[in-house]
């Protein structure tokens, strides 16, 4: 392909408005334009690298025995109203009405539309296990689209629907699938971690996501220095703490004036915020609830909104609402003689002879211990994991990492199944509810992972399975040189014989400016055409990462890349 007749349109300045490098780099590489907020138009470039990932996935899920279909992007609203999800999504759920009345939505996922598939053309167990994906558009009206395409609101994305007979034979889908994850990434060159998750709207009970590590991530990664354990941080679990030991003080109040806050309270009575408790007051179904943790942790907002008795979504209480609970504020709350459920985290009750809160402002209680002054009877695991726990398998400690998520698979159960009773018969002749998976990939958010992975200061750094162009021919004086022309087209054409994607730059551009966008677009392979070397019969060649050309000669440069 000659540079000249491709819309490649790059830019020398950087965009006032990308916040994240490969945003920054899609646009300066002429990857993409906007349309609007979170709409993208995908230029050639950028459609190569797209269609490079669809190839990768697709192979290796019809490896794993999986079956391609395409549902449609407009779903109507009596599907969602069977799972119950058509109020329960909330206003990223686009929704519309049609010349009829009749209610439709863009959809974001299509657990729902598969499903109704499956009940309307699957009636045996004999048709068991099956496995459905497709590649194709969603539409999620994000708040406020941001990082480029990394979260926009219209994206290509890989999903995927599993249906078992049993939870064995699922078993051994979920690990497919997996793997197959695990192969489509390695394929791509890509270092990456796949992670214990929560499920969030799509339901179920465990999923793994996969992440492209990468400084710019927007997920924190647990993972043990030793052994296989790996988790997001709104997933991850420490190991259980030591035995609490026996009390050795005796409970005393203490006035701590204007001490609201574990710091301030720490400070003024000489103790580290690891001696310290805090109580937090969240919203529970039948009233006020007190989470407990130690001074120096941090709440895990997803796991604390999963324990029994919390409300969904979790909402902490208001000052009004605590005063009128407590009669004090919420710098003052402490578990000993609290009038309210008290659940407390496992490091908070392996504390003894702790510092909190005396429910009277200003004050303060030393020499706290469970069970003499507190209760610690409902004991459930709420907080972040950090840095130096010790990992739950007793593999080593945790260490944080940034990481993109690029893929996630669930273990729906029955979630969509059983209320949209798509069933089979068992080979008994009874009804069977299948055990169903969800498996999504997101396509345009992994060219964002991709670039945030591999570029340098000057540009994008492809990986070789994922480059729009496998070779830049950079031809200088190409408009003056008849033989640099020459020499130009005939690598371009032994290119195309061996299969080898070439992009020939035949601009007339000055040397900088053709160095300056090779640099931008990043192609693996570099071939430098110019009259000086031509002269000896050599071209220049160098990868994208190596800033050292060397002399080749033009009858072997084909063969060196081959």
């Amino acid at each position: 392909m000659r540079q000249s007749q491709l819309l490649i349109p790059t830019l020398k300045e950087m965009p006032a408005d990308a916040d994240v490098v490969s945003h920054q780099l899609m646009l300066r590489a002429g990857l993409i334009r906007q349309v609007a907020s979170g709409l993208y138009t995908w230029l050639p470039l950028g459609l190569a690298v797209l269609r490079k990932i669809e190839r990768i996935i697709r192979e290796e899920l019809t490896r794993s025995g999986a079956q391609e279909v395409l549902m449609p992007v407009v779903q109507p609203a009596e599907l969602w109203e069977e799972t119950g999800r058509w109020k329960k999504m909330g206003p990223e759920l686009l929704r519309m009405r049609d010349r009829h009345e009749r209610e439709f939505c863009l959809g974001p996922t299509h657990e729902e539309v598969i499903t109704d598939l499956f009940r309307r053309e699957i009636q045996s167990y004999r048709q068991l296990p099956c496995n459905f994906f497709q590649i194709q558009t969603k539409f999620r009206d994000e708040i406020r689209p941001r990082f480029g395409v990394m979260r926009a609101r219209e994206f290509t994305m890989k999903d995927g629907y599993s249906f078992d007979t049993d939870q064995a034979s699922f078993d051994l889908t979920y690990r497919e699938m997996y793997d197959c994850y695990s192969r489509i990434l390695t394929r791509m060159e890509l270092d990456f971690r796949a992670v214990e998750a929560d499920t969030g709207n799509i339901g179920g009970s465990n999923s793994h996501e996969f992440h492209v590590l990468a400084e710019s991530g927007e997920d924190t990664i647990a993972y043990a220095t030793e052994g296989d354990y790996a988790a997001n941080l709104e997933k991850a679990v420490a190991a259980p703490p030591a035995p609490r030991p026996a009390a050795g003080q005796a409970l005393a109040e203490v006035a701590t004036p204007r001490a609201t806050t574990i710091a301030q309270v720490a400070d003024q009575l000489n103790v580290p915020a690891s001696r310290c408790i805090k109580t937090l007051v969240v919203e529970g179904d039948t009233g006020p609830v007190a989470l407990v943790l130690r001074g120096d942790h941090d709440l895990n907002e997803i796991k604390a909104e999963k324990l029994d008795g919390v409300a969904s979504p979790l909402t902490f209480a208001s000052e009004t609402a605590i005063l009128g609970a407590l009669n004090c504020k919420p710098g003052s709350i402490g578990p000993v003689n609290l009038p309210i459920r008290t659940i407390v985290d496992p490091e908070a009750a392996a504390i003894a002879d702790f510092v909190c809160g005396a429910n009277r402002d200003g004050y303060h209680f030393t020499g706290a211990n469970w069970n003499r002054d507190a209760d610690a009877t409902d004991v459930r695991d709420m907080r972040n994991v950090c840095p130096g726990d010790k990992a739950p398998d007793g593999q080593g400690e945790l260490l944080f990492l940034r990481g993109i998520e690029v893929g996630h698979i669930f273990q729906l159960g029955t979630v969509y199944s059983e209320p949209m009773q798509a069933n089979v018969l068992d080979r008994d002749g009874n009804t069977l509810t299948p055990i169903m998976g969800c498996y999504g990939m997101g396509v345009t958010r992994l060219v964002a992972a991709i670039i945030e992975q591999n570029h340098d200061q000057h540009g994008i750094t492809w990986p070789e399975p994922l480059a729009p162009f496998a070779v830049h021919i950079v031809a200088l004086n190409y408009a003056k040189s008849e033989a640099v022309r020459s020499a130009a087209h005939e690598l371009l054409a032994r290119c195309l014989d061996e299969d080898v994607e070439a992009l020939l730059d035949d601009r007339d551009e000055r040397p900088g400016v053709k160095f300056a966008d090779a640099d931008l677009i990043g192609a693996p392979h570099r071939i430098v055409v110019g009259e000086r070397s031509l002269k000896e019969g050599n071209v220049e060649y160098r990868t994208r990462v190596s800033r050292d050309p060397q002399p080749v000669p033009l009858s072997e440069v084909l063969a060196r890349l081959t």
